[in-house]
């Protein structure tokens, strides 16, 4: 184990028909199953599909920082 940490930024587009908490929360999800080490987020852009003048989903794009492994 070494007395430093190095890390990585991946940027993602979550999505969710109920909400943008929900659309946080699958993105991290579906990263979780190729990225380890994951360690935090940032909302970086928040926006949504409109349909029929109502919000059809909404979309988040996250980048997620995730340790090196071994680093």
């Amino acid at each position: 184990m070494t007395d430093h940490h190095t890390y990585k930024k991946v940027e993602i587009v979550g999505s969710s028909k109920n909400s943008i908490e929900d659309a946080i929360e699958n993105a991290l999800g579906e990263c979780a199953k190729s990225i380890h080490n994951m360690e935090w987020f940032e909302v970086v852009e928040t926006r949504g599909h409109i349909v029929d003048s109502r919000v059809g989903h909404y979309q988040v794009v996250l980048k997620i920082g995730f340790r090196i492994m071994d680093s």
